[in-house]
Formats: C-alpha cells, structure tokens, sequence
C-alpha cells in the first residue's frame, strides 16, 4: 500500500485542480526604503512594510474565495545576496502569511537564484500533483524587486523561464519597484507580459489585483492558455 505524507494525503482528500502561486520576494537592504521610490506625493510607508501588508491581504482574499480557497497553492521565496526559501507550496487553506524581514548582513540581489529556487519548488509541486493524480493550471511566479542584478544567475536561468513561458506551462508577472529596478533583466525572464514597476508603495492594490486574476482561474478550463488582465493594472502599475 503506498505511503503518502500529510500534504499527499490532502490532495487526495481536496482533489480540485490546483494553481501554484510562486512569489519571488526582494528583501535586500534596500527595501528598507533609502532608496528613492519615486512614491507619489502625500505616500507614506516602508517597502518592506508595505510587501508584507499586501501579502497578509492577498492570503486573506483568495481564503475569502469559495472556489480559490480550495484550488490556490503558496510558495514564497525571498532574495538578496542568495535565496532562502520562505514557505514550500501548500494549501493557503492551511498556510499563514508569512513575516518577511531584511536581510541586512550581506545584502545584494541575486534574482537568478530565486528564480532558480522558485522552478525547483514549482517541479516538485507538480510531481506531487501527478503522484496524487490532483489536476493543475499553468502555476504563476511573482517577481518583485528594486535593484539590479548583483549576480550573473539570471543569464544563467533565463532560457529555462522563457521555455516554459513560451509552452504555456508558466505565467511570469515581473514588477519593478522604485527607480532602480532594471528593466532588461525582467525583461529577459518574461518573454510575454513586459515588466511592470509599481506607483509609490502600492503593494496591497497589486495584492488585490493578483488575488482577483488567481481566483478566477478555477473558473476556466484546464489546459487554457490564462489571459493577464492588462486593463486593471493601472490602478497599481507605470511602464517600467
């Protein structure tokens, strides 16, 4: 008789088709908020603050979801020098947002790695789906910082991410934050949807808008390419 581990035995138990969420997190020393932002006037906040503010909100809205709440799926991981995995996929029926904090000790802004990272715990994510026989939507990465890269890993990682961009098998959602977030780097890893930089701090109005698109994919057929809403970004969002 097979033996499953308590997260098996949950898909098997819940077995609505599931939507992995990725959210590849900056929390180098910069976003602790001396860094100019280019907030609008009267914004008030630190980034760090604000990220965890809009991530708690997100949680709370897809738990809020009749159908989201049962098909959704969390993974965080956050980066600076390195990453650090901050919370494997896991029903957000029995997950808690997490408390993101400053890595202050070494700082620096290893996209790469986290990207890297968050791949390895998308394919183990979807093993497990396959090995529970629970169906899945094209699972979605968030990646929001507001640096460069310090590294080189994301020239390394970049043909992986537009492979499965380009196959429909991965949503990419790049977001810049403050001025000097760059561009071409975000760019490289989403070949599709152009990156995106936040107005001021605006991370909860992001938040609500990215807990609207996931809930509404259990509404959609498995196997269909998901469309980003690209008409409700401007409440949160500029070109980068």
């Amino acid at each position: 008789m097979p033996r499953f581990t308590i997260r098996e035995q949950d898909l098997i138990n819940n077995p609505t088709p599931r939507v992995s969420v990725c959210l590849c997190l900056d929390i180098s020393p910069s976003m602790s908020g001396r860094l100019e932002y280019g907030a609008h006037p009267g914004t008030r906040g630190v980034p760090i603050d604000e990220l965890n503010s809009g991530v708690k909100s997100f949680y709370q809205a897809i738990k809020k979801d009749s159908h989201a709440k049962y098909a959704a799926e969390v993974g965080v991981v956050a980066f600076s020098h390195s990453a650090f995995v901050v919370r494997d996929f896991d029903s957000i029926i029995n997950s808690t947002p997490p408390q993101l904090e400053l890595e202050m000790e070494k700082g620096g802004t290893s996209i790469g790695s986290a990207v890297k990272a968050c791949l390895e715990l998308l394919e183990n994510c979807k093993k497990t789906y396959k090995k529970t026989g629970v169906d899945y939507y094209q699972p979605w990465l968030v990646i929001m910082t507001d640096g460069r890269p310090t590294d080189n890993t994301h020239l390394s990682i970049a043909p992986k991410v537009v492979e499965l961009v380009e196959n429909n098998k991965l949503i990419i959602i790049p977001i810049g934050i403050g001025n000097a977030a760059d561009k071409e780097s975000l760019a490289m890893l989403s070949p599709k949807l152009p990156p995106l930089k936040l107005q001021g701090l605006r991370f909860k109005e992001f938040f609500e808008w990215l807990s609207s698109s996931v809930s509404a994919i259990p509404h959609s057929k498995l196997g269909e390419e998901v469309k980003i809403d690209r008409n409700n970004v401007k409440g949160w969002s500029v070109p980068l």
